[in-house]
């Protein structure tokens, strides 16, 4: 089969990779960008342990094929450091325990900067809506709506 060279940004940068019309973004992020905080959790979109964010709003990176992200913005977990460390949003996640095994993390980060974007203000059925991709076998979720709440009441999610 024949590559294709397609332009994105990825975590602000612009770059130019070579896929191939089957690879998946997720693939393509972490075999060849070598960013692998999007997890392969189970390849059907149920999970949201693979999404990333595309234009700002949170995608399953493993059913995206990667030629569909010419031209778009990507933010994986590694885009959220800042120069004086974690993003708010991971910052709330440590302090109130909202993960354990960490393997959902990213998604469920990425899924709540999303919500935070779209309101900074929103109330905890909204949180747990914003959440319903990301499946989490760990927490109970609990901990993760706290997390978000914080950051809702704070207006920190940016």
């Amino acid at each position: 089969m024949t590559k294709q060279l397609i332009e994105m940004k990825v975590n602000g940068d612009a770059l130019e990779v070579l896929v191939a019309p089957e690879d998946l973004l997720l693939n393509v992020l972490r075999n060849q960008l070598g960013l692998t905080g999007a997890k392969y959790g189970c390849g059907l979109g149920r999970c949201g342990s693979c999404i990333v964010l595309m234009d700002g709003e949170p995608v399953n990176s493993c059913l995206i094929l990667a030629v569909a992200a010419e031209g778009k913005e990507i933010t994986t977990i590694e885009g959220l450091w800042r120069e004086q460390g974690p993003h708010p949003i991971q910052e709330a996640f440590i302090a109130h325990g909202a993960m354990q095994c960490g393997f959902c993390t990213p998604g469920m980060v990425l899924s709540s900067k999303a919500l935070l974007n779209r309101n900074p203000h929103p109330d905890e059925t909204e949180v747990r809506e914003a959440l319903e991709s990301n499946l989490c076998r760990c927490t109970g979720y609990a901990k993760i709506v706290e997390a978000v709440m914080s950051l809702s009441h704070a207006g920190k999610g940016e």
